[in-house]
């Protein structure tokens, strides 16, 4: 630790703001940089809407106590905090646009701040999930034109992934497996004594960077495959009257069997962009990826598939998708999340609303203010023909318990399989996925 001054940590969204305040709580001097203004006046009152703990802490207590501390500061001025430091952590992401290509941009203009102001000396930790080799063919050439330094020797530079799940981010850097991909020594064992500050976990290291860029990308792959493995067998499941979460019960007793559940979709930054991640290095290697394509593709479709089974069952009730009025528990990429980024459910209420549906959603979760949010069950499901629930808001949350405002044959759409059918209005059409 003698080794680490102070860290930089570009970056302050759900793996850098975390991240950050481990670092603060285990006493090194963090400078949090973010571009977005209304983000850094948010946390320098003490602000941020994450959902994070540890133990009984939540995050914003963490953030105050370490703020009062002076171990955890936060600007937008990114050339200062990188010339006080000598390590500096990238954990900008890399945006996905319409046609499937990322976007470079803000990883770019973060990589273009650190070279310009690289001490000598300093350890560049890229903790982004990147295209595979960027990190040597990307960032390293700026870094070096830009400092007029060379990685391995002037400064030093190594890839580590983060490998969190949102909502367990403080216990899984302590606790997960980390990779360093480097391919000096000094650089692995700077990078290895930065990553033991907060870790107590196993270190892996390897000297293939590209190596450790492709197997972070292939860890969410291998979610993104699984999803829709599971997603197709529910369309089966339905058909054949098996009940379909019962069946990856049992499915799941077989010690190399691990299937994931069906749901609304796939959402977050890491499981949608991977496939993205991974195909643009596929091009450039002209190989095609049609099993990961298709998997993808499979995902990206359950918010329209789900959009159509609601206007099935009104029909068959009588009713019309348009001008109904619908009903939406969880606005969040997965349960009790506040993370609404690609978030299915979001996508689930944009393609309802386009089809003419009068959409109230609920989600005290998430504070991103959608013009059809609304701030209470019981304003989402009032008179409404059909209630979505999508994601279940806290631990322990009763989907029904404004049921008895729904109107007469109201359709129940439960894509979590969370719903005792006992306990469903006498008129209702209840589906589960």
């Amino acid at each position: 630790m003698d080794q680490v001054k102070q860290i930089t940590v570009i970056g302050q969204g759900y793996v850098g703001l975390p991240l950050s305040l481990s670092f603060a709580m285990n006493g090194v001097s963090v400078i949090g940089v973010d571009s977005n203004e209304k983000i850094v006046d948010e946390l320098r009152r003490g602000i941020t809407y994450q959902t994070e703990k540890v133990g009984e802490l939540t995050i914003r207590e963490i953030l105050k106590a370490q703020t009062e501390l002076g171990t955890y500061q936060v600007t937008t001025d990114g050339a200062a905090a990188i010339r006080a430091s000598n390590v500096i952590i990238l954990t900008v992401g890399l945006p996905i646009d319409e046609n499937g290509n990322p976007i470079y941009t803000a990883f770019e203009n973060a990589c273009t701040a650190i070279g310009e102001n690289l001490q000598p000396g300093s350890l560049v930790l890229v903790r982004s999930t990147v295209v595979p080799g960027m990190t040597e063919t990307y960032c390293r050439p700026i870094l070096e034109r830009l400092s007029g330094l060379r990685a391995g020797d002037g400064f030093f530079l190594a890839y580590v992934p983060e490998r969190i799940a949102e909502g367990k981010a403080f216990d899984e850097f302590v606790t997960m497996p980390t990779l360093i991909g480097a391919n000096d020594e000094k650089a692995a064992r700077f990078a290895e004594a930065v990553i033991r500050i907060n870790s107590t976990a196993e270190i892996v290291h390897s000297n293939s960077i590209i190596a450790v860029e492709t197997a972070k990308v292939l860890e969410n792959l291998q979610r993104d495959a699984n999803i829709a493995i599971v997603q197709e067998f529910a369309r089966f499941a339905e058909a054949a009257g098996i009940d379909t979460f019962e069946v990856i019960r049992l499915a799941n007793t077989h010690r190399r069997v691990q299937l994931l559940s069906p749901g609304p979709g796939v959402g977050g930054y890491c499981i949608p962009n991977a496939f993205h991640y991974l195909n643009a290095k596929a091009r450039e290697v002209r190989v095609p990826l049609p099993l990961l394509s298709l998997a993808r593709e499979q995902n990206a479709s359950i918010p329209v598939f789900l959009v159509e089974k609601t206007a099935a069952y009104l029909s068959a009730g009588g009713k019309n998708l348009n001008g109904s009025r619908i009903a939406v528990i969880g606005l969040g990429m997965k349960d009790h999340s506040p993370d609404d980024r690609l978030s299915p459910a979001v996508e689930i209420c944009r393609e309802a609303i386009r089809r003419g549906a009068l959409v109230k959603a609920f989600d005290p979760n998430v504070s991103a203010n959608y013009p059809y949010q609304v701030k209470t069950l019981e304003d989402a499901c009032r008179n409404a023909d059909a209630l979505l629930i999508l994601n279940t808001i806290a631990p322990g949350f009763d989907p029904l318990a404004e049921a008895d405002v729904l109107s007469d044959s109201a359709v129940i759409i439960d894509t979590r399989g969370i719903v005792d059918p006992v306990r469903l209005p006498k008129s209702a059409i209840y589906w589960k996925i």
